[in-house]
């Protein structure tokens, strides 16, 4: 499959006082945009995170890796686990891609991984404008009593060796009231290292936006 990526570029977001370096890639026919949210200690140039941007513009979908911390306040290590100002910070860059021209439209997703998928369960409840989230190794349990305001169609992805974070996500799916799926990759460990893990994650995300992108079967 072809899907040439018509606009891949670095993109400056303001956001509060400060501005948020990320990178924007757009294929040809889009048909729905992710933002991703990475997990503590992480950045924009995550290799997963990368990894499954890269697949899901092949599937003709639109991406936002960005950082949802400045290069100086990643050095404070309470910001990274401070999840109301996380999901805050991304509400306010899903404002600024609403504003984009080459956005307009578009159906919305949330892609988080770690505390990352935290704050994008918090950014999502109460929300109708978040299509569909997709959850790779997080910790939805940080954000527990919001879980039941979460509209968006949610997909927990996790690891069968990652124990705990798995028992985490289960008591998280409970308290989860929308539409949801957990689903446990088999011989994977919380950063999905192992060979193929990887594949299978972007395959489930891909199909998990796509239906609830709408997206029509591309050839």
């Amino acid at each position: 499959m072809d899907a040439s990526i018509q606009h891949k570029i670095p993109v400056r977001i303001p956001v509060d006082d400060v501005v948020l370096e990320g990178d924007l890639a757009v294929p040809e026919r889009t048909r729905g945009l992710v933002l991703f949210a990475h997990g503590s200690g992480s950045s924009r140039f995550s290799s997963r995170n990368t990894l499954v941007a890269n697949f899901l513009n092949e599937q003709r979908m639109a991406t936002l890796l960005f950082d949802l911390l400045t290069s100086a306040e990643d050095t404070l290590y309470a910001n990274r686990f401070d999840i109301p100002l996380l999901a805050r910070r991304l509400k306010k860059v899903k404002e600024w891609v609403r504003a984009q021209q080459v956005c307009k439209g578009l159906p919305l997703g949330y892609f988080g991984a770690s505390t990352g998928a935290a704050a994008a369960l918090l950014a999502a409840a109460g929300d109708k404008d978040i299509a569909a989230v997709v959850s790779r190794g997080g910790r939805p349990d940080l954000v527990l009593d919001s879980l039941p305001a979460v509209q968006s169609p949610t997909l927990l992805l996790v690891g069968s060796l990652d124990t705990e974070v798995l028992w985490l996500n289960q008591r998280a799916f409970a308290a989860l009231t929308c539409e949801k799926q957990l689903q446990v990759i088999a011989g994977a460990s919380h950063l999905f290292e192992e060979r193929g893990t990887m594949t299978q994650v972007c395959d489930a995300a891909a199909v998990w936006f796509k239906q609830h992108f709408k997206l029509e079967a591309i050839a």
